[in-house]
């Protein structure tokens, strides 16, 4: 079976990396009500995209300590330990990988990433050498699901948007591929890619 697909761009916080800051903070917290609370209302998935997108963490701890007092060991963890979140790859995802690279086929990873914290994580994760780019949003003050990282991503690899496919496990950002003509798939598992990819005419 021939394909148009010609690349393919994975994301990688829970699709290739297993990372959930309740890892840390149920070594922090008494109960998982309280671990939901301090992140619905302080440390929020909101506040770390302000990372993502390139603030520094001093500047965002900061805020939070100064609107959180009370919360501030709790707060400062979040960047003070922050490696303590991170599990370990997920193995049936990086499979796909191998198998996409030993066929061939171009891959990529393009990952809402604090800069800061993706200089300290990259070196656990060996199998993140092997892809063709990485593009992280920490360091280009870009992050999904503005369609602009997209743009940036297909003009720094020289790809074109209809010949990638783009696997993310984030609805927001699997619409945002779609808005400029980038095939997307939202992750689920490992053996929904491998259909996913098969039914595209990749090696899966």
């Amino acid at each position: 079976m021939t394909t148009r697909i010609k690349a393919v761009a994975f994301d990688l916080g829970g699709v290739l990396i297993d990372w959930n800051p309740r890892y840390l903070y149920r070594k922090l917290m008494a109960d998982e009500a309280s671990i939901e609370r301090f992140h619905m209302d302080v440390c929020t998935s909101e506040w770390n995209v302000q990372m993502d997108a390139g603030r520094p963490f001093a500047d965002g701890v900061a805020e939070l300590v100064a609107r959180h007092p009370e919360e501030a060991d709790l707060i400062e963890a979040y960047r003070a330990r922050w490696d303590e979140m991170l599990g370990g790859a997920i193995d049936e995802t990086v499979a796909i990988v191998d198998r996409l690279l030993h066929a061939g086929v171009p891959v990529f990873a393009l990952s809402n990433w604090s800069a800061e914290t993706f200089g300290m994580t990259r070196p656990h994760f060996p199998f993140l050498e092997r892809f063709d780019g990485i593009l992280i949003s920490g360091e280009v003050g870009l992050a999904k699901p503005d369609p602009a990282i997209f743009r940036l991503f297909l003009d720094r690899f020289g790809l074109r948007a209809e010949a990638t496919l783009f696997i993310d496990d984030s609805p927001a950002n699997v619409a945002a591929a779609r808005t400029v003509g980038i095939e997307a798939v939202q992750f689920m598992s490992a053996s929904q890619v491998e259909r996913e990819l098969t039914l595209l005419g990749l090696p899966a």
